[in-house]
């Protein structure tokens, strides 16, 4: 099969379509003929050795956790599914035409291989991070760097559980965010007081990594109502990095139930061959992103 793997660890370079023995479903897991896989930022800062203390990898190493596709093992263990079920979630070493999957659901219906390749990791981190911070029904959540794939989940399930959310995007980004009901600003010099003319925030997410902490810190009044996911530094403000998944099965669970009742979607910005994930590692590294990344396989 063909599979993207790096030998070491670097920049967008180091990424090779190869030629690979096929994995096999273990006890408790599945197998899936890969249809799509999304492309996340954790999948560029472990390709450059960035994030190994949660994902300790040996080398040479495959990329990617998210994908799509189609059944085609069942491991020991493992009721509720069966071959040529539509499927999404998480595993190892997704860019590939075949890939195991430790946690699954079945595609709600209407969503494309595509579409659904970009949800798993993107709706657990969400759901992590409004745990964490702490925002109830009835507060305001400020998203700086909102319009991705994690921002686009974070604005909708926030507003669903009965929060304002104001974000933060480059221009062209603001009728996006303002489609999935948040109160959008622009980022740039005199972003902080822009979002203080749009009300009070009671807590704040990092989601881009663009050094705005301090910031963040200082229009919620409390480093403890802060949490980054893309600054390394955070902790030296007090803030909680927060970098290590939780439960990916209940993610994926409360993803069918809110993608069904209609009130979550996230789209696809660019789908990409397998062949050109360093194509889209580049871009996913040069931000600005409305939505989510795939690379179609």
């Amino acid at each position: 099969m063909k599979k993207v793997s790096f030998s070491a660890f670097g920049g967008p370079d180091v990424l090779q379509l190869v030629d690979a023995e096929e994995p096999h479903a273990g006890p408790g897991q599945i197998r899936i003929a890969v249809r799509a896989a999304g492309v996340n930022p954790v999948d560029w800062r472990i390709r450059e050795g960035q994030v190994l203390g949660a994902h300790p990898i040996e080398l040479p190493s495959g990329v990617g956790l998210d994908a799509s596709g189609v059944v085609d093992e069942v491991g020991e263990g493992v009721e509720g599914v069966k071959v040529g079920d539509r499927v999404f979630g998480e595993g190892s070493s997704t860019y590939a035409e075949f890939a195991v999957l430790s946690a699954w659901a079945r595609i709600p219906e209407g969503l494309t291989f595509e579409e659904a390749a970009g949800y798993p990791s993107v709706v657990e981190t969400a759901l992590r991070v409004i745990r964490e911070v702490g925002v109830q029904s009835g507060q305001t959540l400020l998203v700086s760097g909102a319009s991705g794939g994690v921002g686009s989940a974070v604005l909708q399930i926030a507003r669903d559980r009965g929060s304002t959310v104001i974000g933060t995007a480059g221009a062209a980004n603001q009728d996006h965010l303002r489609s999935m009901g948040a109160l959008a600003t622009t980022y740039g010099e005199g972003w902080v007081e822009r979002v203080r003319e749009l009300g009070h925030v009671d807590a704040a997410l990092d989601l881009a990594g663009s050094g705005v902490v301090r910031e963040l810190v200082e229009l919620t009044g409390d480093e403890r109502k802060v949490i980054s996911i893309a600054d390394l530094d955070a902790p030296e403000f007090g803030v909680r990095f927060s970098g290590v998944a939780g439960s990916v099965p209940e993610a994926l669970a409360e993803a069918v139930g809110l993608i069904s009742r209609g009130k979550l979607h996230i789209p696809v910005e660019k789908s990409y061959p397998l062949a050109e994930a360093a194509a889209a590692h580049i871009d996913s590294q040069a931000g600005h992103t409305r939505g989510r990344r795939v690379l179609v396989v």
